[in-house]
């Protein structure tokens, strides 16, 4: 593993419950990719190839207008090592869960 990434997805619609339902849309998606994820209550952290993360972060982009909203902002943060290395997000967590 090269690289992590945590996203925050801001569809810009006009209620809660679409917030909710074109999120949980980015995230099913994100479920899907077959990649290490946590699901927090701002953001979602996905751990993989660099290549294939900024992939994923552009399709949540995607998926989030696909699913209605007119225009949606991100919040990304990356960490990539190309020689890996990167901390799991297990080795991150577990001892708080």
């Amino acid at each position: 593993m090269q690289a992590s990434v945590a996203i925050q997805v801001l569809p810009q619609v006009k209620s809660t419950e679409e917030v909710v339902r074109v999120v949980d849309a980015v995230i099913d998606y994100i479920k899907g990719t077959g990649l290490s994820y946590y699901v927090g209550p701002f953001e979602t952290t996905i751990e993989g190839n660099y290549e294939e993360l900024m992939e994923i972060v552009k399709n949540c982009q995607l998926i989030a207008v696909k699913e209605g909203a007119p225009s949606v902002i991100s919040y990304v943060k990356i960490f990539f090592n190309p020689d890996g290395g990167v901390l799991t997000i297990e080795e991150k967590i577990s001892k708080h869960h």
